[in-house]
């Protein structure tokens, strides 16, 4: 016979009911994670978003005060050299680049082609780094403020 305390409850928890818990547990962790990563993803977008829009106010900045847009460049440190504003922050999970006399032909979509000439214009793009979780993404923005993003 079961040991049942005054107040007529038993001692410990049955299987059942331990079986139900971990059930609800798994149910709830189902829902939550993939919000969660996805949360996350969207978080990694944000400095592609801020970061892109940054390089056309710098691009437009220096077309003003120079009459021209600032030549190509393929990483952060050649952008920095050619726009000194320009400060990315530190553990990105983008690479940036400018492409001169180009701009978005089609913008939305993904990646946008921007294959058409003109002159002056520029396209900033930001790629998605390998092993981060916005691998593959690519996101751009050019002198008329076409985006994709």
């Amino acid at each position: 016979m079961n040991a049942k305390h005054k107040n007529g409850f038993s001692n410990g928890l049955t299987l059942i009911e331990v079986m139900i818990v971990i059930a609800i547990i798994g149910i709830l962790a189902s829902v939550a994670i993939p919000s969660y990563t996805g949360y996350l993803k969207r978080a990694a977008r944000t400095e592609a978003y801020s970061n892109l829009e940054s390089l056309r106010l710098l691009e437009e900045q220096f077309f003003a005060e120079n009459g021209g847009y600032t030549q190509s460049a393929d990483d952060v440190a050649a952008i920095q050299a050619l726009l000194p504003g320009f400060q990315p922050g530190t553990g990105l999970s983008f690479s940036y680049q400018i492409v001169q006399n180009r701009r978005i032909d089609t913008p939305i979509t993904s990646p946008p082609t921007w294959t058409a000439v003109q002159t002056p214009c520029f396209t900033a793009v930001a790629t998605g780094i390998a092993g981060s979780r916005v691998a593959g993404d690519i996101f751009t923005i050019d002198c008329n403020n076409n985006k994709n993003f």
